[in-house]
């Protein structure tokens, strides 16, 4: 079996930004297999002496090249990782010399800007965003006057998880409402939901999948059977269609493409923080 290639995410803050483009990029070499590791706020001389050791250690063990992604802005820093040996990959090396000849400045580099509270107005909006969000979870609060939009879908078709992504990331209000069986065997949209129909957007998903994530919490439950998830689904999609709701299948797709999709279909369009 071929050797596990370390990387590392290595930066002067979070190293979100870093684990974000470094992720993407791994993900155009399949086949091939590597161990990721994320070194945060390596903010100092000796942080950065640590860091290179650690990463060259890593090379060692396994003898094979390490690779960082590397999202710190300080040269001596990044002079310091060098000397572990590792393939540098700075992520913002090749755009700042293009920007700085077009903007016609010079830029000024600061430690963890990137996920820093820049906007104070902004952060609240996120914060009051995951607030939202959690108030109205599986239809705990029915009063969505204020809600940016409404995920529709049966028990752990992952509504949540969406929800939660979408107030941390992008600042909305989103909301979500479980299709329970009465409703399901009803055949229409729950009258709670249809004043506020152009909000809404449908979640569903392969009832084995939906079968195994419900085995997880309930083993051996009604609620579990894979009879019960093909049937709670098929009603679920013929109601949404019969509706007019769009719906997705967040069977094989990320948190993160569920989310651009719903955004993009309800014209939400606020920025990544």
């Amino acid at each position: 079996m071929d050797a596990v290639r370390p990387v590392f995410y290595v930066s002067d803050g979070t190293g979100i930004t870093a684990e974000t483009i470094g992720h993407s990029l791994l993900t155009q070499f399949s086949g091939l297999r590597f161990s990721t590791d994320r070194l945060p706020f390596v903010d100092s001389a000796d942080k950065a002496r640590d860091a290179a050791r650690r990463i060259r250690s890593a090379g060692e063990a396994v003898g094979l090249r390490p690779v960082v992604v590397n999202s710190c802005v300080d040269p001596e820093l990044n002079r310091l990782l060098a000397e572990s040996g590792a393939l540098m990959l700075d992520i913002f090396a090749p755009f700042i010399a293009p920007l700085e000849e077009e903007l016609g400045q010079v830029r000024n580099a600061h430690i963890g800007r990137a996920h820093g509270i820049v906007d104070f107005d902004i952060y609240h909006r996120r914060i009051n965003a995951m607030n939202y969000a959690l108030a109205h979870d599986d239809g705990v609060k029915p009063d969505y006057s204020e809600a940016d939009l409404i995920l529709v879908a049966v028990s752990r078709a992952g509504k949540t998880p969406t929800c939660v992504y979408l107030a941390l990331h992008h600042g909305v209000r989103a909301a979500n409402y479980p299709l329970t069986p009465e409703d399901l065997e009803s055949e229409r949209l729950p009258a709670i939901l249809r004043q506020y129909r152009s909000k809404l957007f449908g979640l569903t998903i392969d009832p084995v999948r939906l079968h195994q994530i419900r085995q997880e919490r309930r083993p051996d439950s009604r609620y579990a059977q894979l009879d019960t998830c093909r049937r709670e689904v098929a009603q679920a999609e013929a109601m949404l269609r019969r509706e007019g709701v769009e719906m997705l299948s967040t069977t094989h797709a990320s948190i993160e493409e569920i989310a651009s999709r719903v955004m993009e279909h309800l014209g939400i369009n606020r920025e990544m923080y």
